[in-house]
C-alpha cells in the first residue's frame, strides 16, 4: 500500500491537538468555577435587596418595622423566606434578632446558627457572617 494514499492522523498530530485542548481547558476552567461563586453572591445580594424592600413596604403599611421577619414577611415575599447562599451563613435558615435600640445596623453574631441578622428598632437587615472576603456592604 502506498504511503500517500493512507488517510488518518499521525501520532504527533494527535498529541498536538490534545495539548491545545489541555491549554484551553486550563485557561477556561478557573473562569467557570469563579462564575458559580459569583452567581451565589449575586443571588444573596438580590435576596437581601428584596427583603429590605419588603421590610420597608411592611413599615409603610403598618407604621412600624416587623418584630418577627419570618411571620410578618410571608405576605410581602412571594414565596418562602430566603436562605443565604454565601459565606458561613450558607444554607442557614432563620434570623438572628438584635434587640438593641441604637441606630446602628444589626450586629453580626456568628455564634448564632442563623443566616440573617435583623434589628427591629431600625429595620436593618444584613448577612449574619463576619467574613472580610465578602466586604462590608452585606
Amino acid at each position: 500500500m502506498n504511503r500517500k494514499s493512507r488517510k488518518g492522523f499521525s501520532l504527533i498530530e494527535l498529541v498536538i491537538v490534545v495539548l491545545i485542548l489541555g491549554i484551553i481547558a486550563a485557561v477556561a476552567a478557573p473562569r467557570m468555577f469563579d462564575t458559580a461563586s459569583t452567581a451565589e453572591e449575586n443571588t444573596t445580594r438580590q435576596q437581601l435587596a428584596v427583603m429590605r424592600n419588603a421590610i420597608e413596604m411592611y413599615r409603610a403599611r403598618n407604621a412600624a418595622y416587623p418584630t418577627d421577619l419570618t411571620v410578618a414577611m410571608s405576605e410581602m415575599l412571594n414565596g418562602s423566606f430566603p436562605v443565604p447562599m454565601v459565606g458561613t451563613a450558607r444554607n442557614k435558615p432563620g434570623v438572628h434578632y438584635d434587640a438593641t435600640t441604637t441606630d446602628v445596623d444589626a450586629a453580626v453574631d456568628v455564634g448564632v446558627d442563623a443566616g440573617w441578622a435583623y434589628k427591629a428598632h431600625n429595620g436593618s437587615l444584613r448577612l449574619n457572617v463576619a467574613d472580610a472576603t465578602l466586604g462590608s456592604d452585606w
